[in-house]
């Protein structure tokens, strides 16, 4: 379907309400050259229905673009999961992936080092499942409270109005835990070249159930079958003055000729007995499961092959949230991913309205949502008279007295309490790691990057603590950086 296939496109203008508009080139006035009438209905209409056509763009992952595509199951997960979209090999599911920036707003550039959001919802036959990660498969902090703190180092500083290093690297120095991300952002997979040549992840470790009740825990893996392509940062720089849309332009014009991007989809899996003494904690975000503990298991192949129609309609009034799980899927006990639960769909109801979830875009497609919930901006009066609470002696849905997901176990007293340590856990074990894994290429690049934001700091201090924790990540990943920011600062 093209925009112009669209009902009502053809035919007479009308006003919002129907009726046909005689003239849309001049306004009513008192006289030939008089003042504007109040009595001008169509001019009232589009000046207010103009004034409203912005909803409040998203604090984070403002700026995006998304297709529509499908989800093939390729492996018999049963055992592991009573999922239904995962329930057969060759099932098919219709899903929308929004892809995204971090801190930018809606009108900044593609090609920028940041994290990409990587939002899938799957349009299942027991209502739509969201799996909102990023391209990346781990996170700068591991408490949802921190969250707010952090995304304010990102976005414009309140006095200049810009974003500042001082923010960025006070924050991160004085948060050893973002050690392992910010290595990832500033190596060479921080500037992805494309939205179709990157990985994406779920980064949160997730529940799966099987139908005997027995639980597991995975991490999800989306790896791109075009192949890892990224800018370097001279690259981006000019790519991001010539073109700011080269992201959204190259999805858009790859899926209309044809050349749909996929992603072969792979999980890890660990039994839920094993979690209690995994070397590391298994629900910190922070951290990665090394692929030689759990190798990924391939389940799946997603594709893109449909462009939406508008922009405005299914991307920016699209909603995802974590909380959005099926039968035989559910969270874990993560801290930051529990704190996701609330805010995800706490922000969609204050950005795009309480009856969000009604717009084509959000509501489930192979099945419909049976609520008691009415009323609201925007409700569409789609339950008619039927009643309104439960129980009831009218009929109606009612529960089905089985979780989605099994119970977790818990104990002790309550509290603010840290992210249970492992036997291996540190904030800097995995980063060196990570370093260490790298070419002699990679690591003067990842050098070059950091230096070259570390170095606009005000404050000396603030760059020493920042490069204290690379350096206990690894001596000479520490050393080297140190070298570079200072002959920058002179």
């Amino acid at each position: 379907m093209t925009a112009t296939d669209e009902v009502g496109i053809e035919g007479p203008l009308t006003t919002e309400s129907g009726a046909p508009v005689a003239d849309n080139q001049n306004s009513e006035t008192a006289g030939v050259g008089g003042p504007v009438l109040v009595q001008d209905q169509h001019l009232l209409e589009k000046l207010a229905h103009f004034n409203r056509e912005r909803i409040p763009e998203r604090v984070v992952h403002a700026r995006g673009a998304g297709a529509y595509g499908t989800f093939t199951v390729t492996a018999d997960v049963t055992k592991y999961t009573r999922a239904k979209f995962l329930s057969e090999i060759g099932k098919q599911t219709e899903v929308f992936l929004r892809f995204s920036t971090v801190a930018g707003n809606l009108g900044a550039a593609d090609a920028v080092r940041d994290p990409r959001g990587f939002a899938v919802k799957f349009y299942t036959e027991e209502g739509n499942y969201d799996l909102v990660g990023n391209n990346t498969p781990v996170f700068f902090i591991r408490d949802a409270i921190k969250f707010p703190d952090f995304i304010h180092t990102q976005k414009r500083d309140p006095y200049t109005g810009s974003q500042e290093a001082d923010n960025v690297w006070d924050f991160w120095g004085l948060s050893p835990e973002s050690t392992h991300q910010v290595t990832w952002l500033f190596g060479d997979r921080g500037i992805p070249a494309s939205y179709r040549h990157m990985d994406g992840f779920g980064s949160h470790t997730f529940q799966w159930n099987n139908e005997a009740g027995e639980v597991f825990w995975v991490k999800y893996h989306f790896k791109t079958d075009q192949g890892i392509k990224t800018l370097t940062a001279e690259e981006a720089e000019v790519l991001a003055g010539k073109d700011p849309d080269s992201h959204q332009r190259d999805l858009r014009e790859s899926i209309e000729r044809g050349d749909f991007p996929s992603w072969t989809v792979y999980v890890q899996i660990m039994p839920a007995a094993e979690a209690a003494n995994y070397r590391f904690n298994p629900f910190d975000l922070t951290k990665v499961w090394p692929h030689a503990d759990y190798p990924r298991i391939e389940i799946g192949k997603l594709e893109l092959n449909r462009n939406p129609q508008n922009i405005f309609a299914e991307v920016e009034q699209s909603i995802f949230s974590p909380a959005h799980f099926v039968p035989g899927i559910g969270p874990s006990p993560d801290k930051m991913l529990q704190g996701r639960l609330f805010a995800y769909g706490d922000a969609h109801r204050y950005r795009v309205g309480i009856n969000a979830d009604h717009l084509p875009v959000n509501r489930p497609h192979a099945t419909e949502a049976r609520t008691h919930s009415r009323d609201g901006f925007l409700y569409d009066g789609r339950h008619g008279a039927a009643k309104n609470y439960e129980p009831n002696s009218f009929g109606g849905p009612v529960q089905t007295g089985r979780p989605l997901w099994e119970p977790v176990p818990v104990s002790g007293p309550t509290g603010d309490h840290a992210t249970p340590a492992h036997a291996e856990d540190d904030d800097f074990v995995q980063a060196g790691n990570l370093y260490r894994l790298m070419t002699e290429e990679e690591k003067e690049r990842l050098i070059a990057n950091l230096a070259g934001f570390i170095a606009k700091v005000s404050r000396y201090e603030i760059a020493q603590r920042a490069i204290e924790n690379f350096r206990k990540a690894d001596e000479d990943y520490g050393k080297r950086l140190e070298t570079a920011v200072q002959a920058l600062r002179g």
